[in-house]
């Protein structure tokens, strides 16, 4: 299992659009992938989980990823956080 933490940098925290751009990316993996946020987890690959958690700017989150291309999956999420601009 990998996990790492991130801060939301994004000025609506992690909405809709975003969501969806985080959702479509852990899709791509046949891993378990899970958003930690405030003491509750959610799938990543569910858009209602992760619009149920209100992720606000400078909020503390966490992603795990455990499977076969959890390595991978764990990548491509840092990435897209990071090149839209959502959390470092």
């Amino acid at each position: 299992m990998v996990e790492k933490m991130f801060t939301v940098t994004a000025d609506s925290g992690i909405h809709a659009r975003p969501a969806t751009l985080l959702v479509q990316a852990a899709s791509k993996f046949n891993s378990d992938i899970h958003l930690e946020y405030n003491g509750k987890k959610v799938n990543l690959k569910s858009i209602m989980g992760v619009m149920s958690l209100g992720v606000p700017k400078g909020a503390q989150i966490k992603i795990t990823a455990e499977g076969a291309d959890a390595a991978e999956a764990m990548a491509a999420l840092t990435e897209t956080l990071a090149k839209e601009g959502l959390a470092k």
